[in-house]
């Protein structure tokens, strides 16, 4: 699993992004167990998942954070990017962001999709 523990704080809420291989749903949701098995990332008010996988099926999972799911999911549509899990994570911070919330989840995938290239450059 690849990981970056904080990408940004906005307003008291962090967020941190991670991901996996995931060949299927069930890879997924292995995957975002995986994660959750941290003590850390079990406390978060939202893991918010997207997979598109290579036979062209979208998931996705809000967990509570509605259509963030569906901005990673584009995102990964943008890329072509197959059978790999991403999930940004939000430590809410007890103020509503508004619509940056939106903003800060597209921050995070890009931060993921700009760390993931470069170490496998």
């Amino acid at each position: 699993m690849n990981q970056i523990g904080h990408v940004l704080t906005d307003r008291g809420s962090k967020y941190a992004v991670s991901g996996g291989q995931a060949n299927s749903k069930a890879d997924a949701v292995s995957v975002v167990r995986g994660l959750c098995a941290k003590k850390k990332y079990a406390k978060a008010t939202h893991n918010t998942w997207a997979v598109l996988l290579a036979d062209g099926t979208p998931i996705k999972n809000d967990d509570g954070e509605g259509g963030a799911g569906a901005i990673i999911l584009r995102m990964l549509e943008e890329k072509s990017w197959v059978d790999h899990v991403i999930v940004v994570t939000r430590w809410y911070g007890g103020v509503h962001l508004g619509g940056d919330r939106f903003r800060h989840v597209k921050n995070c995938v890009q931060a993921y999709f700009d760390e993931y290239l470069n170490s496998n450059a």
